[in-house]
């Protein structure tokens, strides 16, 4: 059923207010907190008929009313489409562009850093198309640490690898030099899927413990799907009063298979996407997905239906224009 303006703006009302203070809203809060032109009783009515449209329900049967999963979906899918961001989380963004970081990794967790401190939610980067990554540089290192470190240049930045292995400059040079020869300007799928094959045996003798730790590295990198999570802004949910809440979000925090279930719900088709959990209806999603090279990076922030979607959405929105602007420039 198509709600009318009126109704539209007091369940807008209803939402915000509990988003902010977590109190029931009544027709005399309403009254209170809205211009309409209407006596309590016609706004007691029009509470009536949301909480039987579904947007809404009632605790007790003399209590106010608080919005229902449907409600909240109904906000975050037809009234924020405008959103602006502070000062302060614009300058947060502007330094992480600043520093023209050159890893990969560091990159990602420097804006699941930005957004967790932005939002003060927890704040978690997963990453598709990771195998489609196109190869375009090697360097290989040997450590006085008994390690070798690898370097992995890609169309979106280097990878940072350290293998557990001992190795000899003239090995890690060998093994520089046959990558670059045979997989520069591949992606990392073609690269792996080459060895499987087995078909370059001959070529890696001597530095065979260089490529198998290598190729096994990248296979983890490539199935791994959660490249971060920033549990800073879990502070904030434990100090909202909501502790079972709060302990159940840090709960799917620790579940990666449960995290990465929340982390797909919704639709994908717009530039910020909000979304109430399909099968937890106490976790909330505010998400934006951004391309860098050849991935797809989703940015999420997890929190309880009472969030705070406006600021969290602003925060995430910026982080995506501004990351545009990046990738016209100089970084990765």
């Amino acid at each position: 059923m198509q709600l009318s303006d009126r109704k539209k703006q007091i369940l807008q009302v209803a939402i915000e207010d509990y988003i902010s203070s977590c109190s029931p809203i009544t027709s005399g809060g309403l009254k209170d907190l809205t211009k309409l032109d209407c006596s309590t009783a016609t706004l007691r009515s029009e509470l009536n008929a949301l909480e039987a449209m579904g947007y809404l329900k009632q605790l007790h049967t003399s209590g106010g009313r608080v919005p229902t999963a449907q409600g909240y979906r109904f906000y975050v899918e037809s009234m924020l489409a405008n959103f602006s961001a502070t000062n302060r989380e614009l300058e947060k963004v502007r330094c992480l562009i600043e520093q023209k970081t050159n890893s990969l990794s560091d990159l990602i967790s420097q804006i699941a850093k930005v957004i967790g401190e932005a939002t003060n939610y927890p704040t978690v980067v997963m990453a598709s198309g990771v195998e489609n990554l196109i190869l375009q540089d090697f360097q290989i290192i040997p450590l006085l640490s008994q390690e070798v470190l690898v370097l992995i240049g890609t169309n979106s930045g280097y990878i940072n690898e350290r293998l557990n292995i001992s190795a000899t400059k003239r090995e890690c040079d060998d093994a520089s030099r046959f990558f670059k020869k045979h997989f520069v300007g591949k992606t990392i799928k073609e690269m792996t899927d080459q060895f499987e094959l087995q078909d370059l045996t001959d070529e890696i003798k001597e530095f065979q413990q260089i490529v198998d730790c290598l190729v096994l590295g990248l296979k983890r990198f490539n199935n791994r799907k959660l490249l971060d999570v920033q549990k800073t802004g879990a502070v904030k949910l434990l100090e909202s009063g909501e502790i079972e809440k709060a302990k159940h979000i840090l709960s799917v925090l620790e579940d990666e298979d449960e995290l990465i279930e929340v982390m797909n719900s919704g639709d994908e088709n717009d530039d910020i996407i909000i979304s109430i959990a399909e099968n937890d209806e106490e976790v909330s999603v505010v998400k934006v997905p951004i391309k860098v090279g050849t991935m797809e990076l989703s940015v999420g922030v997890i929190g309880p239906q009472r969030m705070d979607y406006n600021g969290v959405s602003a925060a995430l929105k910026l982080l995506a224009d501004e990351l545009e602007n990046l990738k016209g420039g100089d970084g990765p």
